[in-house]
């Protein structure tokens, strides 16, 4: 197994101190910068949009990991690559079936890293046709929306199927529910990246908290 990515979730940061909480995170050993793009449609909240992508990368090296969870992506991707964006991760459950591969393409003909990611009541089965032309699969472990919320062990199982079915060089990232304890099983199913919100940062020692992840 190659080498865990850490993508610490900035739903989790101080809005009001991105930055310095940005900071922070490289400082601690994160990989990449975890960037979570809600609509208030496709879930029932709303967070931030191009013009944040676009400041955040003034202010990081790291890559912005940008998870779409939005309807109608394909409107939006080009936006989201042009200020900023290293990997956009889409949700299977906004598209039409039809639309998929089309909508891979095309965040890859943006110079882009492409990933696409399903909910905890999915079937990790839908994506099998999609497997060699993604660069990154999600898998929720909570439902998309809020942070804060409890892992859902059923859902390790998916890690475990996604990983028998695809390539090795294949990115599978796992959100929601995050620790020490669950990231642990996530990696024994497959996982290689992990992506965490308040435990990163609302841990009294965050570089111990991204290396117990990474552990």
């Amino acid at each position: 197994m190659s080498k865990i990515i850490i993508s610490p979730s900035i739903l989790s940061a101080d809005f009001a101190n991105l930055e310095r909480d940005i900071h922070i995170v490289e400082k601690a050993g994160a990989d990449w910068i975890h960037v979570d793009v809600m609509d208030g449609h496709f879930v029932p909240n709303i967070t931030i949009g191009v013009p944040v992508v676009k400041s955040l990368k003034k202010v990081t090296k790291l890559p912005l990991d940008v998870h779409l969870m939005i309807e109608n992506p394909m409107k939006y991707v080009e936006a989201f690559a042009q200020v900023g964006a290293d990997i956009l991760t889409f949700h299977y459950e906004a598209v039409n079936e039809d639309e998929v591969l089309p909508l891979i393409n095309k965040i890859k003909s943006l110079g882009v890293k492409a990933g696409i990611s399903i909910k905890p009541k999915t079937s990790p089965s839908v994506l099998d046709k999609f497997l060699k032309y993604v660069d990154l699969v999600l898998v929720m472990t909570v439902e998309p929306g809020f942070g804060g919320q409890k892992f859902m062990n059923d859902c390790v199982e998916k890690i475990f199927y996604i990983r028998k079915n695809s390539d090795e060089n294949l990115i599978i990232q796992v959100d929601g529910g995050i620790n020490a304890q669950t990231g642990k099983l996530c990696i024994e199913n497959g996982a290689n990246s992990l992506v965490a919100g308040s435990y990163i940062y609302n841990a009294p020692d965050i570089a111990g908290a991204v290396m117990s992840l990474r552990n």
